[in-house]
């Protein structure tokens, strides 16, 4: 009984599809008169075709292709430079090199593509983040000041964030200071606020840094899971702070 309630349901959401979305009516028939054949026979040719060109479907085929082959795009991209030494095609084998951690490799890539007509802003970003995750503060800070400055406000305040950390990490606490009480009303999320509490706990403020981190915990608790799990270890550490701090 079970089973053919769920196969009458089968061919009533089919029947349903062929009328939405302009299918030849012939398959009402056939879903109605021979459901098990006329059922895959729909599903392979009228659905899978336009589930091909459902975004949400093909992220899920890429999500599941990088699982499978996470190395398929650095090949792709590889094979692509060697094929033409583009800044296009720099800039891509450079992100496929990022994706996996290999910043020092992606730095002449970048470096290479910046100046020419494909490249932006955004380019410079690129490089100067690579150059910090490298440890190669200095460098960063340079690339940052002479890169071209984007219009977009969300832009401007991604690149002034990176610009804080980087100072941060050179120890000129001041300019960071200043950058960080600057951003931490209007950038999203709570990284603003952890690194700008770290930065206080740094130099003792214990007080600032508190509330800071209290108005982290009160957004934490609002959040759903995946959220939070989005960036688990930034908040792992700040409630760790904050419970040292109330003890």
């Amino acid at each position: 009984m079970i089973v053919y309630a769920a196969i009458v349901a089968v061919q009533v959401a089919l029947i349903i599809d062929v009328i939405r979305n302009g299918a030849n009516r012939v398959w009402i028939m056939a879903l109605m008169f021979l459901p098990m054949a006329s059922t895959i026979a729909y599903l392979i040719v009228e659905v899978l075709p336009r589930m091909k060109h459902n975004r949400h479907v093909r992220q899920a085929h890429a999500q599941i292709v990088d699982k499978l082959d996470p190395e398929r795009e650095l090949r792709a991209a590889r094979e692509a430079l060697d094929i033409a030494q583009t800044a296009a095609n720099r800039i891509r084998y450079a992100d496929a090199l990022v994706a996996h951690g290999r910043c020092r490799e992606a730095i002449p890539l970048y470096r290479d593509a910046i100046g020419s007509s494909q490249a932006d802003f955004r380019t410079g970003e690129k490089l100067a983040r690579c150059q910090y995750l490298s440890d190669r503060n200095e460098e960063a800070l340079a690339t940052l000041d002479a890169m071209s400055q984007p219009s977009a406000s969300s832009d401007k305040d991604r690149i002034s964030l990176l610009r804080a950390r980087i100072l941060d990490d050179l120890g000129r606490d001041k300019e960071a200071e200043g950058l960080y009480a600057e951003l931490v009303n209007r950038y999203p999320g709570d990284e603003v606020r952890c690194r700008y509490a770290g930065l206080l706990l740094k130099q003792g403020r214990k007080t600032e840094a508190r509330r800071l981190l209290d108005e982290v915990e009160h957004r934490l608790k609002r959040m759903e899971r995946h959220q939070r799990a989005a960036d688990g270890p930034m908040y792992d550490w700040a409630m760790t702070k904050l419970a040292e701090l109330r003890a």
